[in-house]
């Protein structure tokens, strides 16, 4: 009986916590600016690193891993007791992935859920998290896509959950986290074949600063 209250008391803290945007706290808490009118998606992500640069970018970070962090915790140290914090915590991050990806404070739009996988991988194991986070930096830095990053991400989460991990239900529940993520890019795929989704772009660009008004 417990377990199943655990379960609730985890993936609601998941769910509630994927729906916040890091954005939203940082702007609130770190930078006391609001930041989502510097655009959205991947134009969002260059436009922030332009104007905030990379020590920015990691204050950013900083906010959005500690935002996700927090339930995933929480998920595993309710299952601790029975010796099951994997199950808790990927419990946590299916939940943390569909708030992230169909947030209902924002209309059930969301963005890529690529933080939240890799730190579930972590939690899981701690080879599939290195994994996770190797593959993921290297096929954005590379691509410039952060769609492309998420989509391979979660394929690699499902071959090392099939390969590498005996409980059954964490297996099955990792590769329902990955499952969600590829569903929510099938757009963003599109748009890629058809050269239309937007890309990171990593180059110095200072001309914003003649737009200021002085």
């Amino acid at each position: 009986m417990k377990y199943w209250v655990f379960s609730v008391l985890a993936a609601l803290l998941a769910y509630t916590a994927g729906c916040l945007k890091s954005t939203v706290l940082a702007s609130n808490f770190v930078f006391h600016k609001n930041l989502r009118r510097l655009g959205s998606g991947n134009v969002f992500i260059s436009n922030f690193r332009r104007i905030y640069g990379w020590k920015g970018a990691l204050k950013l970070a900083l906010v959005e891993l500690a935002l996700d962090l927090l339930p995933l915790a929480f998920g595993a140290l309710l299952f601790k007791s029975g010796q099951h914090s994997a199950i808790g915590a990927t419990l946590a991050g299916v939940c943390l992935v569909l708030g992230r990806l169909y947030p209902a404070s924002y209309g059930f739009r969301g963005s890529h859920a690529i933080i939240p996988l890799v730190l579930t991988g972590f939690f899981i194991e701690a080879s599939i998290g290195v994994a996770l986070l190797v593959v993921a930096v290297a096929v954005v830095w590379l691509s410039r896509y952060f769609s492309l990053g998420a989509i391979v991400c979660a394929l690699v989460l499902i071959i090392t959950a099939v390969l590498m991990v005996d409980d059954v239900l964490t297996m099955r529940l990792s590769i329902i986290a990955a499952a969600l993520v590829i569903v929510y890019h099938i757009p963003a795929m599109l748009r890629m074949l058809k050269k239309t989704e937007p890309r990171l772009s990593f180059e110095q660009d200072i001309s914003y600063k003649f737009d200021e008004k002085f």
